[in-house]
């Protein structure tokens, strides 16, 4: 049975742990030592470590780990990871033999040029592109994140998604400004305030979740439409909504 658990790290992060009880995958080590204290906290043997993008914060800890276990490291062909032992992309898949565990490569740039996700066991690891009820800033064209987003939100509704911040009641605080009528979202909003008023994850989400509520995936929705509307623009498409409602997001002080 394949297991998955965060791992918090610095203010806001998350290092995801996929273990069968025995053996252990880390998502995005930031930070080796709190990756070490779970596994032997669980008495986990690390196999594997997988990389989304380059950011320190994601790959700050790999090379204290690869001195405790000298394990093979997935990661982005396009970006720089430390001690990187299998470069993959687009259509690649990471078998973990130790763990029963294959996860098929998306290529999702945007956050960074070279940013992938791993995906299968209907869990979904997206790093920095996709967040629960928002998204990554980005450093490439909106064209190419819009893409990226629209990639991830046509997987399966009951798919888990595990980003790696929890930004989550930020971003519904953001995404009530432009989508406040959205029965989901209130709800939605209702929920991740309970849950962190109690001191609790917000995560993971879900793919089905993110389309009723994230305003990054409903930009062909009259509301947000309106709510990203340049006065000077007409007939907006949905990559136009989508940098207006960036460049809002980035502004946005709630």
């Amino acid at each position: 049975m394949i297991n998955v658990h965060a791992i918090p790290a610095f203010e806001d992060n998350y290092l995801w742990l996929i273990h069968d009880n025995r053996h252990a995958v880390v998502v995005d080590p930031g930070d080796a030592t709190p990756v070490l204290g779970a596994l032997a906290t669980r008495q986990l043997q690390l196999v594997a470590i997988l990389v989304t993008h380059s950011h320190a914060d994601h790959i700050g800890g790999i090379e204290a780990l690869l001195r405790h276990a000298a394990v093979p490291v997935y990661g982005p062909a396009r970006e720089p990871v430390p001690g990187l032992t299998h470069a993959v992309g687009d259509g690649s898949v990471v078998q973990i033999p130790a763990l029963g565990l294959a996860l098929e490569v998306l290529d999702v740039p945007g956050h960074t040029k070279g940013h992938v996700a791993y995906y299968g066991h209907k869990r979904l690891f997206c790093g920095d592109t996709l967040f629960a009820a928002g998204c990554g800033r980005i450093d490439q064209p909106p064209a190419v994140m819009y893409a990226s987003l629209e990639r991830l939100a046509a997987l399966p509704g009951d798919t888990l998604v595990y980003c790696t911040h929890e930004y989550t009641a930020a971003n519904i605080r953001f995404a009530l400004t432009v989508d406040g009528d959205n029965p989901a979202l209130r709800e939605r909003a209702s929920t991740v305030a309970e849950l962190r008023a109690g001191g609790h994850i917000t995560l993971p989400s879900t793919i089905a979740l993110e389309r009723a509520t994230n305003p990054f995936l409903r930009c062909r929705e009259p509301a947000l439409q309106r709510a990203a509307a340049d006065p000077d623009a007409k007939d907006m498409d949905a990559v136009a909504v989508f940098a207006m409602l960036r460049n809002l997001k980035n502004r946005f002080n709630g």
